[in-house]
């Protein structure tokens, strides 16, 4: 059974810091995805990852994925008010 282990999940940051969350699986994934949750309101896809050692940039936001497929990072540069929130990793497992 796939378990995802992520650390931290929620990001309530002063203006200016670099906040770093990381996704680790017990097992290979074939796609990881990062999703952003404000309170009260659904789940929004930041990006999906599907090629190990692959990264994403999106503006002040870094996404990398490992190069064996089990873990992922999520790092963002000059966090600003807007960027808290309630950040989630999914993935889809090798059959």
């Amino acid at each position: 059974t796939q378990q995802l282990e992520q650390s931290p999940r929620f990001l309530s940051i002063q203006e200016g810091e670099n906040f770093t969350a990381y996704c680790n699986s017990s097992s290979v994934l074939t796609s990881l995805q990062w999703y952003r949750q404000d309170p009260g309101e659904g789940p929004v896809l930041l990006v999906t990852v599907v090629t190990g050692g692959e990264v994403k940039k999106q503006k002040r936001l870094t996404f990398q994925f490992g190069d064996a497929r089990k873990d992922s990072s999520l790092h963002i540069t000059a966090t600003q008010p807007g960027d808290t929130g309630l950040y989630l990793c999914a993935g889809a497992q090798c059959s």
